[in-house]
């Protein structure tokens, strides 16, 4: 971004992965965490993580001038994190927020071979992340402002999200497009039990793109039905069946509550999306709005998984925003935004960490033009019809 002034400002969560290198042993975790025990493990991989370091060196991978703007502390892990973004580049460590005084987040990864991951996370700085954080001056001249993660910031869901609607309320002012990525709380923490179904209506009048997970929107505006489908074996597996229809009636209740732009990421499934059939809301996107918008005058697609040599997932949804975003500022059609978008998410699949697998845009252009294969959908899509030259599935009530 040296030199250049940013055309994103990427706000939210950040924190630093510690992950410890394990050799093969025999049993799985219950043979790990004994206590008393002494296990001997390899040198540590360390890497910031969260919405911020992902989606936002993700962008300035893609070539897109891009602002941070997490919050650390004045301790180790916090300048262990500057320090990886001042190695991309000195001026991605200039936006970030420095508090004396209080820990950074970091979060432990146990992931021996064979065995489910298991995380110990302290929220650290991201919990007194609030409004007051983000000054006026810090994203005058940028075209789109994305935050990342509020369910894992106690300022921002606490009070039904009051910090997070001020927040994203005076950068609409500001004529910014706005966009909203989500994470998934423990459902037995404070942000588990907090009224989302609330916080959301709050919020979303000032999202104009909305970037959940399907698991965890139904989490939000529906832990009855998420429940059940976890319980009957995977959410995968209830997907499989209710597909468009369950897709369907989330994103018509979340444009009801006052976005412009749903996108459900879906996992190995591809991305879902649907826009509004209101032009006056369409309208008011701000600088980071579509060339044509009335290419994106209600509309439903779903974009299937490019095939990957997947060696690690982690941040891959964060990558897979990365490049919707990156193809929405650069005034592409819905079709090829989704493309884009799945071709990054498939691109930082094929590393272990989150970004180092996403290449500069115009090598994920190459490669999607090349005829890169695409995964088939098995989700029900009755009625949907399969658009063999763009690689995108519509939706019968597209327009």
């Amino acid at each position: 971004m040296e030199g250049r002034q940013a055309e994103v400002v990427v706000a939210g969560h950040i924190c630093l992965d510690v992950i410890p290198t394990f050799g093969e042993r025999e049993g799985g975790l219950e043979a790990l965490l004994v206590p008393g025990k002494l296990v001997e493990v390899g040198p540590a991989v360390l890497a910031p993580g969260g919405a911020v370091s992902n989606t936002g060196l993700a962008l300035h991978r893609l070539g897109v001038p891009t602002r941070l703007m997490g919050k650390v502390g004045d301790d180790l892990f916090g300048r262990a994190i500057l320090d990886v973004l001042r190695q991309r580049e000195p001026a991605l460590a200039e936006g970030m927020i420095v508090t004396e005084g209080e820990p950074s987040s970091y979060t432990l990864v146990v992931n021996p071979p064979g065995v489910d991951r298991i995380f110990f996370h302290c929220p650290g700085t991201n919990d007194t992340f609030g409004a007051g954080d983000v000054a006026d001056e810090q994203v005058a001249g940028a075209r789109l402002f994305h935050f990342g993660y509020p369910p894992i910031m106690r300022r921002m869901y606490s009070a039904e999200g009051r910090e997070l609607e001020a927040l994203l309320r005076r950068v609409k002012a500001h004529g910014l497009t706005t966009s909203l990525d989500m994470a998934k709380p423990d459902p037995e923490s404070d942000a588990g039990r907090a009224p989302w179904p609330a916080l959301l209506a709050r919020v979303l009048p000032f999202v104009d793109v909305f970037l959940p997970s399907l698991d965890e929107i139904l989490f939000m505006l529906d832990r009855e039905h998420f429940e059940r489908m976890q319980w009957g074996g995977s959410l995968a597996n209830a997907l499989l069946e209710a597909g468009g229809l369950l897709l369907r009636e989330l994103s018509e209740r979340l444009l009801g509550l006052g976005t412009a732009v749903v996108a459900l990421k879906l996992g190995d499934q591809g991305l879902y999306l649907r826009t509004t059939g209101d032009p006056d809301r369409l309208a008011d996107l701000g600088e980071g709005a579509p060339g044509d918008p009335q290419l994106w005058l209600d509309r439903e697609l779903l974009a299937p998984c490019f095939k990957a040599n997947v060696v690690g997932t982690t941040g891959a949804g964060d990558c897979t925003i990365a490049g919707f975003l990156a193809g929405l500022l650069q005034g592409l059609s819905p079709e090829e935004v989704m493309t884009a978008a799945v071709a990054v998410g498939a691109c930082s699949v094929e590393r272990a960490d989150a970004t180092s697998g996403v290449p500069a845009w115009a090598a994920v252009k190459r490669r999607v033009q090349s005829g890169w294969a695409r995964h088939g959908v098995a989700l029900a899509l009755p009625g949907w019809q399969w658009d063999a030259a763009k690689g995108i599935w519509i939706g019968p009530n597209d327009s």
